[in-house]
């Protein structure tokens, strides 16, 4: 049986005030996410980098909620995906549909600030010692969302300039790297 996994992520987008354009990032690859808690344990699933290489995207849309009328769409072109080596970014035009503009004021006025997409898997593993889900493959990618509350809470949307943006990138990316380094060191100061 096929059953559509719902997966919250951080998403990071830009809204163009000359437009009615979001851009945002609605998977992340290798980022472990907490999507339940029972009795003190937290189950975690990974979307590992290339899941989305062979999967099914060709009419995905982008709706409020994994629920509704779609605000953009690929097939039409209004939703674009983009394949980048940290995940899956999007890039939707919200003006040809009411819903869509409204969604864009949301999102501009900072009430809507998270993403999700739902998926079918095609590879997974699942790791008792840890509670981990390691996705390696996904099937097919049905909708990237908008969403009120999200599993994952470092998603964020938000309304500024394209320089804004731009190095509001740049500062993730650094956080990010020094992460990296410390936990590298850590690594070797154990050893």
């Amino acid at each position: 049986m096929i059953t559509k996994d719902r997966l919250y992520r951080p998403v990071e987008m830009r809204l163009a005030d000359e437009d009615m354009v979001i851009e945002g990032r609605a998977v992340v690859y290798d980022s472990p996410t907490v999507l339940f808690e029972a009795d003190g344990i937290e189950y975690k699933e990974i979307i590992e980098r290339g899941a989305l290489t062979n999967a099914k995207m060709d009419d995905v849309v982008l709706v409020y909620n994994h629920d509704g009328k779609p605000m953009a769409r690929t097939r039409n072109g209004s939703l674009e995906l983009i394949h980048t080596d940290a995940g899956l970014d999007i890039r939707a035009d919200l003006s040809a549909t009411r819903e869509g503009r409204e969604m864009y004021e949301s999102i501009k006025a900072g009430l809507l600030d998270k993403m999700s997409f739902s998926f079918v898997a095609d590879k997974d593993t699942y790791d008792r010692n840890t509670h981990t889900r390691r996705v390696r493959s996904i099937k097919r990618l049905f909708d990237c969302s908008i969403v009120d509350f999200p599993a994952y809470d470092k998603t964020l949307v938000y309304a500024r300039s394209f320089f804004e943006a731009e190095a509001e990138k740049e500062r993730v990316e650094a956080r990010e790297a020094l992460e990296l380094a410390r936990a590298k060191y850590d690594y070797l100061e154990v050893e």
